[in-house]
């Protein structure tokens, strides 16, 4: 597994890291980013191909430049995703606005914006034709009805998912494009993430290119990501280069079929930052009980989540005695709550003060912190070319305190009287 091999590799700058931004800290290495978004362009060179980066996965102003230098669009899944992509640098037609359940409200603040647009449910979609008519093209977002994804609470194109519209319900669709005489230029589709199996790409492929040859105007399809990178030692990845091949190979018959050009689109978000990222947190406590030895780290979910709610996987190492003995833990946190990053992992013995550090950490752990319990959110820190940049501070109780608001009020009942209730 490259990622392990890497970090240890660079153990000296992760050390640094923590004694100048202290711990917890969020580390991001661009220049793996970079690699990862190469990758992607050279395993799609068949067929025009688009990638947008799904920033969801991690927001940070800095990465989301990143991507715009290197020439990605911007999948947004919110209006405030879309803005902070306008602030970076991307131009409005190089953002795909992906909401889901969202109001009309948002969709016309998106189009206000100039972004294009991806509607997924035929309700919105004929407030939306009402009100544009043919005048703002949109994309529309179809539901395969494929479970697939590394876990139930990642698969989004199954039946009983609330992403999309069914790919059973297109006639109704066609009704309300052409009442309403809707410009539709792209079809999308994301059956989940962390797919393997290159097959699985394919029949959501079919579906949604057989959708794509009865509409008219539609020049792009919208794949979606869900490109698996390995977590675990031994792990597999999605086999991006085959996907490749075999996807274009694809999307090229069809369009001798269609008689027209398709562009693909792909909106890679953890595939780009998920092994570009190490999470640095240090030991507080080692506690023995009669059943188990703990690890207490001073972080908890409220940084790092996806271990409590996916049971995800994050390898481990122990940067401050990476050669000692292994020895059996169970790393937790110092939440007041259940916060278990991981059971019975061996790892080289573990004392009070040590620095872990916690692999493929670049998506989904800062944009899905919280401050539960009343803790700050860690610093956030790049490295580029070796170069080290802060590109978050940590916060600080004035940060708690920002939005809060003080207010003077009396009580009706005095101290006294509710200790004698």
């Amino acid at each position: 597994m490259k990622t392990i091999e890497r970090t240890a590799g660079k153990k000296e700058i992760y050390l640094q890291i923590a004694q100048q931004f202290g711990t917890p800290v969020y580390v991001y290495d661009a220049n793996v980013m970079i690699d990862q978004y190469k990758r992607l362009q050279n395993a799609f060179t068949k067929v025009p191909t688009r990638f947008h980066y799904a920033c969801k996965a991690l927001s940070n102003h800095n990465i989301m430049k990143l991507f715009q230098k290197l020439g990605a669009g911007l999948d947004a899944v919110s209006i405030q995703e879309v803005e902070l992509g306008l602030l970076a640098g991307f131009s409005p037609k190089e953002i795909l606005f992906t909401p889901n359940g969202v109001g009309l409200e948002e969709i016309v603040h998106a189009v206000d914006q100039g972004v294009s647009i991806n509607i997924d449910n035929l309700s919105i979609l004929e407030q939306f034709g009402a009100r544009y008519g043919s005048s703002v093209p949109v994309c529309v977002r179809l539901n395969p009805h494929i479970m697939a994804g590394g876990n139930y609470k990642i698969s989004t194109g199954h039946i009983d998912s609330k992403f999309g519209i069914s790919i059973h319900q297109l006639r109704h669709l066609e009704r309300i494009i052409s009442y309403y005489d809707i410009r539709v230029e792209g079809l999308h589709m994301h059956t989940g993430s962390e797919i393997v199996d290159v097959d699985v790409f394919l029949q959501g492929a079919e579906i949604l290119l057989d959708a794509a040859c009865d509409f008219e105007h539609v020049h792009y399809v919208d794949f979606g990501s869900g490109f698996k990178v390995a977590y675990k030692p031994g792990e597999k990845g999605t086999p991006i280069e085959e996907l490749g091949e075999r996807l274009s190979d694809l999307v090229m018959k069809y369009c001798q079929k269609m008689g027209k050009r398709l562009e693909m689109v792909f909106e890679p978000g953890k595939f780009l930052v998920s092994e570009a990222g190490v999470f640095l947190s240090e030991v507080n406590v080692i506690k023995q009980t009669t059943a188990t030895v703990f690890a207490h780290v001073n972080s908890g979910l409220n940084h790092f989540i996806r271990p409590m709610f996916y049971d995800s996987y994050h390898h481990i190492l122990n940067l401050s005695n990476p050669e000692g003995k292994e020895r059996i833990y169970t790393v937790v946190g110092n939440i007041c709550e259940t916060d278990t990053f991981a059971w019975d992992r061996p790892l080289p013995e573990v004392s009070e003060g040590n620095l872990l550090a916690f692999l493929n950490a670049g998506a989904y752990l800062q944009t899905m912190s919280s401050n539960y319990n009343s803790r700050f959110r860690p610093a956030e820190v790049m490295i580029l070319d070796d170069k080290i940049y802060l590109i978050r501070k940590r916060e600080n109780l004035n940060d708690l305190l920002a939005t809060q608001i003080p207010v003077e009020f009396e009580l009706s009942i005095s101290s006294k009287e509710i200790q004698t209730v």
